[in-house]
């Protein structure tokens, strides 16, 4: 089963980065806020990230501040989003493009 991370970040400004391993690559998208079930988190589409970053906690090159891992573990797509299996959100992912935002949902 493919795996996430969701690492926090403190450069430019506090957020949140939701990684999705996807093959080779790790999908990603900017969090503006802590995530938690039931609400809409803003966020925006990142540049793809390297798989290291599963598993790496730690400064960041170029002077990008440092990054610590906010929650791990597996996922599973479906039709109409993600289920999510880590250590603080277990539920459905949905990402919503056209308003730009994450909805986390616990699962039933």
């Amino acid at each position: 089963m493919p795996r996430f991370v969701i690492l926090e970040h403190d450069w430019p400004e506090r957020h949140w980065d939701l990684l999705l391993e996807v093959d080779t690559i790790l999908k990603a998208w900017r969090l503006r806020e802590e995530p938690q079930c039931g609400r809409r988190i803003p966020a925006e589409p990142n540049h793809d990230h390297r798989r290291l970053y599963l598993d790496y906690e730690g400064p960041i090159s170029g002077d990008r501040g440092s990054v610590t891992r906010w929650d791990t573990g597996e996922y599973e797509q479906t039709t109409t989003g993600i289920i999510l299996r880590g250590g603080k959100l277990n539920g459905i992912a949905d990402w919503q493009p056209e308003e730009k935002v994450w909805i986390f949902w616990p699962e039933n």
